[in-house]
């Protein structure tokens, strides 16, 4: 299945029925009257949350959806029949977004939830509506009124309590496969994943989280080295960030400095993204002898000035990671707690992640542009076609993902 988290598509409500004009004729009533019943009511369009679909390729390939048009009125004063409405499911944390207006017309982060993103025209009124003491016979009827037309931009991210952060080969793939069911593939070279993996984190009898392992961030990510931030976004609903390090690179690079590189490419996208709980994770303990761990694991944490929670792991062995789970679930639902016990609080974490969707959006777009803009030029210079270009763009094909419980 092909990975697509965005999508434009066009929605057309369904129009309503025209309303008629007919008089009523039967045996022994000469003058029955005006009987034109009123059309029927366009279909509405909705979207709904569902947890059976996690990517938008659907709507890649189908981007046109049309309600039906309603009955027209009937004779005897019969209305038309009305139009069912259109559901189009999409999975759960999409966006919804006008392109016109660039509104934000909601967002689906539960299974079920619906938004109406299309209301259907109201039907046309029939001759009955018009019958008065000085026109008893009216032959006036109204036509229906059209369903909306829209363009909408459906933005997938995905719904996760916490994000795997770090440089490729950092270890998020493994630690990810050590704590949920997912399968990410796991190699020995940079950006064997290429595409968000999410996993539920089971800690014990109604306890869980999902996770979710971000393909590797490289130096420049946020002018669209490497992968650019095409998935950064997919972070912006985490409640915490996990931010893996490889304390004993396979190229000899400093890990003081891969760690500060992540750190950097946060502030540059979003300094609100760079602003939620981070817990630092030195990871491959494995690799370094007992008697230099210590010093190393000190040394990186103090260049790095880090004041906040530190663990230490070996992902490939499991050793230090169910310390990890139990932190993170602990934590999760302490901040759960809050939330519905404190109304303040809610409403401070609900304007902090508004504020990050919208710092998101407004980040992806403009490198997208950017982007755009540099291949409309390369074009121009060197008469190529959009087929020798490659990036984070509306075009891309998308790739596998994994969504395991």
């Amino acid at each position: 299945m092909r990975f697509i988290d965005e999508a434009v598509v066009t929605v057309k409500a369904g129009d309503g029925g025209n309303g008629i004009a007919s008089f009523r004729r039967e045996k022994y009533v000469p003058r029955g009257g005006p009987d034109g019943g009123d059309g029927g009511k366009g279909g509405d369009v909705y979207v709904i949350a569902e947890d059976n679909t996690n990517t938008l390729v659907d709507y890649r390939y189908t981007r046109r959806h049309d309600a039906m048009r309603a009955e027209n009125g009937h004779s005897r004063n019969c209305s038309g029949k009305g139009s069912d409405d259109l559901f189009l499911p999409v999975p759960i944390g999409t966006t919804v977004v006008d392109t016109e207006t660039d509104e934000v017309l909601g967002d689906l982060i539960e299974i079920g939830q619906t938004l109406l993103i299309a209301k259907g025209g109201d039907g046309g009124l029939g001759n009955t509506h018009f019958k008065s003491s000085t026109n008893q016979a009216p032959r006036k009827a109204t036509s229906g009124f059209e369903g909306e037309l829209k363009v909408l931009k459906f933005e997938l991210k995905v719904v996760a309590d916490v994000g795997l952060i770090g440089l490729p080969n950092a270890g998020k793939s493994t630690f990810i496969r050590q704590v949920s069911a997912a399968r990410p593939k796991v190699a020995d070279y940079p950006f064997t994943t290429l595409v968000p993996n999410l996993g539920v984190v089971d800690i014990g009898r109604h306890r869980s989280f999902v996770m979710a392992d971000i393909p590797g961030l490289i130096e420049g990510a946020s002018e669209g080295a490497g992968l650019g931030i095409r998935f950064l976004k997919h972070v912006a609903r985490t409640r915490r960030l996990l931010h893996l390090v490889d304390i004993k690179p396979i190229d000899g690079s400093d890990p003081v400095q891969n760690a500060r590189i992540i750190l950097n490419e946060l502030e540059r996208f979003s300094p609100e993204l760079a602003n939620l709980p981070q817990i630092l994770v030195l990871n491959k303990i494995d690799q370094v002898a007992e008697e230099e761990l210590n010093e190393l694991c000190t040394h990186i944490v103090a260049e790095l000035g880090w004041t906040g929670i530190v663990f230490r792991t070996a992902t490939l062995t499991g050793e230090g990671v169910d310390a990890i789970k139990y932190h993170l679930m602990n934590e999760i639902e302490r901040e759960r707690e809050r939330e519905i016990e404190d109304p303040i609080f809610a409403d401070a974490q609900k304007a902090r992640f508004e504020r990050l969707e919208a710092e998101v959006r407004l980040n992806t777009e403009a490198q997208r542009e950017a982007y755009r803009a540099a291949r409309k030029a390369a074009r121009e210079g060197m008469d190529l076609s959009d087929d020798d270009f490659d990036g984070n763009d509306d075009d891309d094909d998308g790739v596998e993902v994994i969504y395991a419980l």
